[in-house]
């Protein structure tokens, strides 16, 4: 499942970070793929990007990609590791072949090794996003409760359209979590009604609240359930979690 939305800081690292960590604590076996060249979720595991042997980026450009060698074992999830090296890509994967699923084709060896792979996109609609949608099943839109957010959102939507035209046409939407909610603004409100109201059930009825603890967590290296358990931030991601196994059948 990819995670993906093209604006920065709206909260989809974090997501990804903690719905991993949260499906795992509720017994599921899962593999967080971090591509993104910031590597923010590599470090929000306690990983420090700078010193992996073989990153993301060292996979999607190699012949024949060893995965489990660079499978990185955290006492949360396992991990896929990226850094500012995978930002090269862009450029390196336009001579390959098949470019567009050289992620598909890292992940398709260890795919039923896991109950599910999570996808950290870049915060952009270039390459390396495409990768991860052609790479996945569904995809999951972490939606920031602002004036742009729907703006962003048909672009993102257009974009996903496309794939399934001629690239991967058994993606479909997983849904759409609203981040960084704060009940006591009007706008925040009215954005989700609007949403609700394009999409359905498709959103989430957990919504992430503003939490100042979930901005410490990651540097501190942990995600929010091990930084503060009791906190509102965790207790949104582990109720995402619950809802997201219910809308898997798991529930």
């Amino acid at each position: 499942m990819a995670l993906i939305n093209q604006k920065g800081g709206v909260g989809k690292t974090t997501t990804a970070v903690n719905l991993a960590a949260a499906l795992q604590e509720k017994g599921k076996k899962v593999l967080l793929c971090d591509f993104d060249p910031q590597g923010n979720a590599t470090s929000g595991l306690g990983i420090d990007p700078r010193e992996i042997e073989t990153t993301v980026y060292d996979l999607v450009i190699a012949d024949q990609p060893d995965v489990k060698k660079a499978i990185i074992h955290t006492q949360w999830v396992d991990l896929l590791g990226s850094n500012t090296d995978l930002a090269g890509a862009e450029i390196d994967l336009l001579g390959l072949e098949r470019r567009e699923y050289r992620l598909r084709d890292v992940l398709q060896p260890i795919k039923n090794e896991y109950d599910y792979i999570l996808i950290d996109c870049p915060p952009s609609l270039g390459i390396l996003t495409l990768e991860c949608l052609c790479a996945s099943d569904s995809f999951l839109v972490p939606l920031q409760t602002e004036y742009y957010a729907l703006e962003g959102l048909s672009q993102l939507m257009a974009t996903v359209r496309s794939v399934q035209k001629g690239l991967n046409r058994g993606i479909r939407i997983e849904g759409i979590v609203l981040t960084m909610y704060d009940g006591r603004t009007n706008l925040a409100v009215q954005v989700v009604e609007e949403v609700k109201k394009h999409f359905g059930d498709r959103v989430y009825a957990t919504v992430v609240p503003r939490n100042v603890r979930l901005s410490e967590a990651p540097s501190h290296g942990q995600p929010i359930t091990a930084y503060d358990r009791l906190c509102r931030g965790s207790e949104a991601y582990l109720a995402m979690a619950e809802e997201f196994l219910s809308k898997n059948g798991e529930g």
